[in-house]
């Protein structure tokens, strides 16, 4: 009987990681393949309406660079079940979004509650999963692809279905109060505040801002497709429906990658064959949509979606191989991904302004292609030799080479 409850509780821990990852992207993906209702609703332009996208991503990163206090202050159980109290609200309150200013404000509300559980899940998987950090970084990362490719699968197939494409917007509440049940029924959570630890001042580390940096460029290219890849085949004269399962296709290669490539990880501490490999991949996708869109753009969506997914998942991975301790992973993690999401917050709207500005999205993809370029010199620097000394040890290393 007690190793029958240790695997429902190991099975329930599993479960619930997948339901919290579902949840952190249809706020962003359930925009993209219904802008052109919402713009011709709202009278948004191009450049106004990437802040749906980037409004949420400036909060991700600015809630956790406040990440140690957060989880001090607040505790993993009443900081996720506030977050996706957050999610389900600003879904809710999207049913009623006629105006611009409502769609604003229920993306600050939802980028709110994405941020404030991304900001509590790498601590909690270091210490939850400590002999399979890498296996749920990959369960954690495919389940949040996996949501967001859904959301633009469903979402126009909602709107259509009731003539209404707020519903398609809003129908993510649904998952997210099914996640708020299991989350505060199920024991998963430490349910007490952690103990005060001595913080590590990891801005003062440059090995941290590399991290940091990387983190930003590998979710550049994401945002970018979420939010914009189904308006540049809308342009094409695709319906929303068709341009909305490009973006879930694409997901299918996240997905996959997210799985597949830190299992490879496990074998080897070197994890820059494998970045290397997702960068090539993403590096001709780009240069297919631009080339060739029309030619072959489930191959192009293809391999962009298996170098996201494979970049986003080993750069955690490359994140916590830093770290010891779950308190560790807390203070990196908070502040990879608070710089991070910052810099690819930018990605969005600069995709919208150079669409307003050139009048197509091939600039854009030409960007990215410089973008993944220069993460393939930045994956030089991370060599796996003392890896783990190159944040927390007790000398500074601003003035140190890495």
């Amino acid at each position: 009987m007690p190793r029958d409850k240790t695997a429902l509780r190991v099975l329930a821990q599993w479960a619930l990681l997948i339901v919290l990852g579902l949840n952190l992207r249809p706020i962003l993906s359930s925009v993209s393949p219904l802008l052109m209702e919402i713009r011709a609703a709202t009278g948004m332009s191009f450049q106004s309406s990437a802040w749906l996208t980037s409004l949420p991503v400036v909060c991700m990163g600015l809630v956790a660079l406040l990440g140690t206090r957060l989880h001090a202050g607040l505790g993993e159980r009443h900081g996720v079940a506030l977050g996706l109290a957050m999610i389900l609200g600003a879904c809710g309150w999207r049913f009623y979004g006629q105006h611009a200013e409502v769609l604003i404000a229920t993306a600050l509300l939802g980028g709110l509650g994405v941020a404030l559980i991304q900001v509590l899940v790498p601590a909690l998987i270091k210490r939850q999963f400590q002999q399979r950090v890498s296996l749920a970084l990959g369960v954690y990362s495919a389940s949040l692809m996996a949501g967001g490719g859904l959301a633009a699968l469903v979402s126009p197939l909602v709107a259509g279905h009731f003539a209404h494409w707020q519903s398609g917007l809003g129908i993510w509440l649904i998952p997210a109060a099914v996640a708020l049940t299991l989350w505060w029924r199920l024991p998963f959570a430490q349910t007490d505040q952690p103990a005060a630890s001595a913080p590590t001042r990891v801005w003062r580390k440059r090995r941290a801002w590399w991290l940091a940096l990387y983190f930003g460029l590998v979710n550049c290219g994401y945002m970018s497709m979420v939010a914009w890849l189904p308006a540049y085949y809308l342009e094409m004269d695709w319906s929303a429906t068709r341009s909305g399962s490009l973006l879930a296709f694409m997901t299918i290669f996240q997905v996959i990658a997210a799985l597949v490539m830190p299992a490879l990880a496990h074998r080897s501490h070197d994890r820059r064959p494998l970045l290397m490999i997702s960068l090539a991949a993403q590096l001709a996708g780009y240069a297919g949509l631009v080339l060739w869109p029309l030619g072959a753009p489930h191959l192009w969506v293809a391999l962009i979606g298996f170098g996201l997914g494979a970049c986003f998942a080993l750069s955690l991975i490359l994140t916590l191989d830093h770290c010891r301790k779950p308190h560790e992973a807390g203070q990196l993690g908070g502040f990879v991904q608070g710089v991070g999401f910052l810099i690819n917050a930018l990605s969005p709207w600069m995709t919208g302004w150079l669409r307003e500005l050139t009048g197509g999205f091939a600039s854009a993809w030409w960007v990215l292609v410089m973008a993944v370029c220069s993460m393939m010199l930045l994956t030089r620097l991370f060599r796996p030799a003392n890896i783990s000394q190159t944040v927390f040890a007790a000398q500074p290393t601003l003035q140190q080479p890495t």
